[in-house]
């Protein structure tokens, strides 16, 4: 039997704004209800960013909505949140966000097995020009397929 994937969220904007090098799944590491919130997809990423500090890694600026039926603790809605990886992982991501140009961007959330799970992405930043090109290039392809579904 597969694995039961569920996706919460995505980042439309990464594939738009940067070129996509390597990515990573991650868990994340969530506090009480925040967990039934992004299950019940409660969960945005549209502003979020990757933080590296002290060997570890971050999902900053990430929003989960506050659970409705929540009683006594309810985490910030924005609050920093460790992901967990291996060494190895984190290791690899350090150097190539050392290079210059390259950034670590969150893709999608999605539950995995009843887990919470982020892929995150080392990523290039696209220049303009390379966003006009990938449009262009988009538009003569759609313009094919209506040549050949007309014929």
């Amino acid at each position: 039997m597969g694995c039961a994937v569920k996706i919460i969220c995505n980042n439309k904007k990464a594939y738009h704004n940067y070129f996509i090098l390597d990515s990573y799944e991650a868990g994340i590491e969530l506090k009480g209800s925040e967990v039934k919130s992004v299950k019940s997809g409660g969960m945005s990423i549209n502003d979020a960013f990757i933080s590296v500090k002290n060997g570890e890694v971050f999902l900053k600026n990430a929003y989960i909505k506050p659970y409705d039926k929540a009683t006594n603790f309810i985490p910030l809605a924005t609050r920093t949140r460790r992901l967990l990886l291996n060494r190895f992982e984190i290791d690899k991501i350090l150097k190539q966000q050392q290079i210059k140009g390259n950034s670590v961007i969150p893709l999608k959330v999605y539950v995995k097995n009843g887990l919470v799970k982020v892929e995150i992405a080392t990523a290039k930043g696209k220049k303009l020009y390379d966003k006009r090109e990938v449009l262009k290039q988009k538009a003569i392809k759609m313009a094919i397929e209506r040549e050949r579904g007309s014929c």
